[in-house]
């Protein structure tokens, strides 16, 4: 996969942002196709962290689309907001996951075949409610 070209940004309409390879020339779609072709599409996640400083989001590129083999998923253009250039730091980022694509994990199942399910503690429930209280309770109107 070459390192510096077309690794881009896509903001879907539903807020997903995904990172992606995006082919050209004969392995894109014609421009007047309603879809368009991602290659190794990786989810970006910002996860809330607990600092001294306090929360700061951090960054964590997932497989955008789990249980397949398909490193080529197609989308529909109709549900792109907007596509914009991977900075160099998100590119390096992204071609280090990219290249281990088939490796990266897959949610961890139990012995039957069921995806292990935890429950999270009493404790961190009510700090997660704390920490995303002013969140729910205000709205902002515009």
């Amino acid at each position: 996969m070459e390192v510096k070209a077309n690794i881009r940004i896509i903001k879907l309409i539903n807020g997903d942002d995904v990172v992606a390879h995006m082919p050209s020339g004969d392995k894109q779609l014609p421009d007047k196709s309603p879809l368009m072709r991602l290659e190794k599409p990786l989810q970006i996640k910002y996860i809330p962290q607990m600092t001294s400083m306090g929360i700061r989001d951090y960054i964590a590129l997932i497989k955008w689309v789990n249980y397949t083999p398909d490193k080529v998923v197609t989308i529909p253009k109709d549900k792109i907001l907007t596509i914009t250039k991977a900075s160099d730091d998100m590119s390096k980022n992204y071609v280090n996951l990219a290249n281990d694509y088939d490796r990266l994990d897959q949610p961890k199942k139990a012995k039957k075949g069921a995806f292990i399910q935890e429950q999270i503690s009493e404790e961190d429930n009510e700090l997660l409610n704390e920490i995303f209280k002013d969140k729910i309770t205000k709205r902002t109107l515009h």
